[in-house]
């Protein structure tokens, strides 16, 4: 029998990864562990875990479930979702080809993100940016369930 995930919770472990926090699969619960780097550290340097708190505990020995096992899927990375070329994509996609040209040539260069942000309030398209997104963040995470042969509502 295959797993059955839930798209959103895939989506959102996506969402929240971050340079220093990686999210994963647990493929017996279905369930989505955010894990930081700082965990995982510790559990690959074994370090004493007596006296920590109980919940950092707890959170390492996930970490070492994650290493030592294969219950545990990695989501896609930052890396796997790009979200540069996700704004680059959404600009190219917009029907004004004047709005389109702006945007696309906003995205250019350091500072792309903050001026990407601005630039889509100040033209009120923050909701078809949003809905972009996660249509392309869907599509992302149904391939990668396929891929893992997970089926998903």
């Amino acid at each position: 029998m295959t797993l059955k995930v839930k798209l959103n919770d895939i989506i959102e472990g996506m969402e929240s990864q971050s340079d220093e926090t990686n999210a994963y699969l647990d493929k017996k619960t279905g369930m989505v562990e955010l894990i930081a780097d700082e965990y995982i550290n510790a559990a690959e340097e074994n370090l004493p875990l007596e006296d920590k708190p109980q919940w950092f505990s707890e959170i390492v020995q996930v970490a070492k479930q994650i290493l030592e096992t294969d219950d545990f899927i990695p989501l896609p990375s930052l890396f796997d979702i790009d979200e540069y070329t996700i704004m680059e994509k959404f600009s190219l996609s917009i029907p004004d080809s004047k709005l389109s040209d702006e945007l696309y040539y906003s995205i250019k260069g350091k500072g792309a993100f903050r001026r990407f942000r601005k630039d889509i309030s100040l033209h009120g398209i923050e909701a078809d940016w949003y809905t972009f997104k996660h249509e392309t963040l869907k599509k992302i995470a149904k391939d990668w369930c396929d891929k893992n042969n997970l089926t998903y509502e």
